[in-house]
């Protein structure tokens, strides 16, 4: 799992990254994922993509293998899509 901090027991791994308005901070379990372990990453919305990007690249900072991305619901019309690395598949999109 990849939370804000302070969520997650025990040491972890962080990442601070910019969004529209700020910044904010995720964080996963140092021990969560093995070097080479391939992982899906599966969150509710896909928006502006900043913390779905940011997700991509601490899980590839503590050496996982991210093949693609799956959302619940996107918003094209954010176009958060552009700003990852891996391919996306959405089970709802709305365009506006």
């Amino acid at each position: 799992m990849i939370r804000k901090p302070g969520k997650l027991p025990g040491a972890t791994i962080g990442l601070e990254y910019g969004l529209e308005y700020g910044t904010d901070r995720i964080e996963i379990q140092e021990d969560a994922v093995r070097p080479g372990q391939r992982v899906v990453i599966v969150d509710d919305l896909l928006a502006t993509g900043g913390t779905l990007a940011a997700g991509i690249e601490l899980l590839g900072r503590v050496g996982a293998v991210v093949p693609a991305a799956a959302v619940m619901i996107e918003l094209t019309f954010l176009k958060g899509r552009e700003r990852l690395s891996v391919p996306v598949e959405a089970l709802m999109s709305y365009d506006s």
